[in-house]
């Protein structure tokens, strides 16, 4: 309890929504409670109060706060000292306090809580205790690879559909970022995988992640090939990728690249368009196809396609100029010289930077929520941009999902490394073909799979260790005692996207000709910085969800973090990638809330305990790092 300088502050007032309320604030090694009993209610009839009111509860989880402000009394106004929380999951809560040295103490204690941690193992997770019924439910067992391959109709038991399970990975020495299990093509040899590897950002070669029921036709998805300026290519990526695209010809000799016209990528791609389309416009209704593409799987006779017209795709779901850009620095985009069975299409996806902002346009929009009922600007949240790109998101998604149904075609995804943009298009277009995933199980299971199997960087894009760029003070007297309280600090939301490709391309640069530069700022991250993935970021001996914490987790309220395992966020590499998939996700429901077996609040829950840490699911990159980790 060494960084809790109070513990509990009573005549809190807590405005929220332009309402306030006066409670006792009480502050625990995980949460902010504020509780309060709110006035008896009179009985309409007699105009007698009713029975006494239960006390009421806000609870807020620390790695959900966005930013935190102290603003002290001003010299001048009567205004009380106020501490003023933005959190990730758009709670906007003030409270005001009677006392300024009470505000300070709880203010330093809010800021110890959440930026002076140093180890994941020290979060929620480790020591949390679930009650029934929740005990009962090992949420570990929920996603089980083989059993989803096998729904797939891939396993070692049932026909040939012209994929094996690979265990080549079955240690992560292969490709550390992947799953231990790959599906990739049977006629592909491990050795074939392992120099393909080579060819791709961080080994993540193109693998399956869904096999259509009927047609047989597959999304596969990687990370950006190794290109570089002087035009780099390998044979056995090649062969890999010709491989997949012929799976649905199983029984027939494989496509002869130089019998098919050449392919050329679109020429209506650029750095802000949107995806090329080569699909008929005169489509059935989707959910009239749909059901009838889930009555004839149920056919015993088995599905049949005729008329088939492939028209393989390769997604890069950056902007073109981005894409070329990464050739500087060894990577890019495949040349389509070298991959003629397939054509290619940029969506013209932003970067992880571009949609930071983004969302804190929109939390600058609802910054007064806490202090006022009045609605945002429309303007100013148009202005954002967050909507936009939640459409340039679901347009990929609608392009692959009627590339596979509809044109019977093989798809491949990839953005950099395959981890970001790559996510959100895989799992919404799997979300659009296969209503299994749009039960609670099935969704389960499509973040298990394209969301931590697959690999994403939770720890860095959620920023659960938190940062002291988002805690400030404001009126900060001069000469005032400085030495225990935070210098004040400000976070800047406006940064243009200009400035960013500048900043980006000097430290692309910088980590280019600096070969013997260790340091994570000096790189760009691939999903906009090519940032090396850093192993040694993540701590480990943990446990998470339901499991009991592990013996480390013990010491979770030490004041001092472990120097070998010390962590902090880095606000640069935050994102809200997950976030925005869920947002898309929501917008599918709201256009089809007949076809999903859960509903809104399901997709907030899921968002609340993204950032409140109360489970081990998302607290990690990887399913190594969760192996390793326990």
């Amino acid at each position: 309890m060494e960084r809790t300088r109070i513990a509990r502050v009573d005549e809190v007032k807590l405005v929220r929504r332009g309402e306030q309320v006066e409670g006792t604030l009480h502050l625990t090694p995980h949460h902010l409670i504020f509780c309060h009993t709110p006035p008896p209610s009179l009985d309409e009839p007699n105009g007698h109060t009713s029975h006494k009111t239960k006390p009421r509860e806000l609870w807020i989880t620390y790695p959900i706060i966005q930013t935190c402000t102290l603003r002290l009394t001003h010299p001048a106004s009567h205004l009380p000292s106020s501490i003023r929380l933005r959190c990730r999951d758009f709670t906007f809560v003030c409270f005001c306090f009677a006392d300024e040295k009470k505000a300070r103490d709880v203010y330093d204690s809010i800021k110890a809580w959440t930026c002076k941690l140093g180890r994941v193992e020290k979060l929620y997770a480790f020591t949390y205790q679930p009650q029934s019924p929740e005990k009962e439910i090992n949420g570990w067992n929920m996603y089980d690879a083989r059993r989803e391959w096998k729904r797939l109709g891939i396993s070692e038991k049932d026909p040939d559909k012209g994929w094996r399970i690979s265990n080549i990975n079955t240690d992560y020495g292969f490709s550390p970022t992947y799953p231990a299990l790959l599906a990739v093509p049977s006629a592909i040899s491990d050795n074939t995988l392992n120099y393909a590897s080579r060819y791709r950002s961080r080994a993540r070669l193109p693998v399956l992640t869904y096999l259509h029921p009927v047609n047989n036709c597959s999304i596969t998805r990687s990370s950006q090939p190794l290109v570089g300026v002087r035009g780099n290519r390998s044979i056995q990526d090649e062969k890999l990728l010709l491989a997949i695209f012929s799976t649905s010809h199983s029984n027939q000799p494989p496509i002869n690249p130089s019998s098919r016209p050449r392919s050329r990528q679109s020429p209506q791609s650029s750095s802000s368009g949107s995806p090329t389309r080569d699909i008929p416009q005169d489509v059935p209704d989707p959910e009239t196809l749909e059901d009838q593409m889930i009555s004839r799987t149920s056919n015993d006779d088995g599905p049949r396609v005729y008329g088939a017209q492939q028209h393989n795709l390769i997604v890069d779901a950056r902007p073109t100029v981005n894409a070329l850009a990464m050739q500087a620095v060894g990577m890019g985009s495949e040349n389509m010289d070298n991959y003629r069975f397939a054509t290619k299409a940029y969506l013209g996806i932003d970067n992880i930077h571009v949609m930071r902002d983004s969302l804190n346009k929109v939390v600058d929009t609802l910054k007064d929520s806490d202090v006022t009922n009045i609605p945002p600007n429309r303007e100013s949240l148009m202005k954002s941009g967050w909507l936009k790109h939640i459409t340039g998101v679901l347009d990929g998604a609608s392009l692959i999902a009627r590339q596979v149904a509809l044109q019977h075609s093989h798809v491949l995804i990839h953005c950099s490394d395959g981890w970001d943009r790559t996510s959100q298009l895989s799992a919404l277009s799997q979300l659009c073909l296969d209503p299994y995933y749009r039960t609670l199980e099935g969704f389960v299971v499509l973040v298990e799979k394209d969301w931590l199997s697959f690999g994403h960087m939770f720890n860095h894009r959620s920023g659960f260790l938190s940062s002291e760029k988002w805690f400030s003070i404001e009126n900060e007297r001069i000469g005032g005692n400085s030495d225990n309280h935070t210098q004040r600090t400000s976070l800047s939301n406006s940064s243009s996207g200009a400035g960013h490709a500048l900043e980006n391309a000097f430290l692309s640069a910088k980590g280019f000709f600096n070969k013997d530069n260790t340091s994570r700022e000096s790189f760009v991250d691939s999903d906009g910085e090519l940032q090396p993935y850093d192993q040694s970021s993540s701590p480990s001996n943990t446990r998470s969800n339901n499991r009991k914490p592990s013996n480390n987790a013990k010491d979770s309220s030490s004041s001092t973090p472990d120097p070998k395992h010390a962590a902090t966020t880095k606000v640069k590499e935050t994102s809200p990638i997950f976030h925005q998939f869920l947002d898309a996700t929501y917008q599918l429901l709201s256009q089809h809330p007949t076809r999903f077996e859960f509903n809104e609040r399901f997709l907030r829950r899921l968002l609340y305990h993204l950032y409140s840490c109360q489970y081990g699911t998302f607290l990690y990159n990887n399913e190594r790092e969760r192996v390793e980790n326990n």
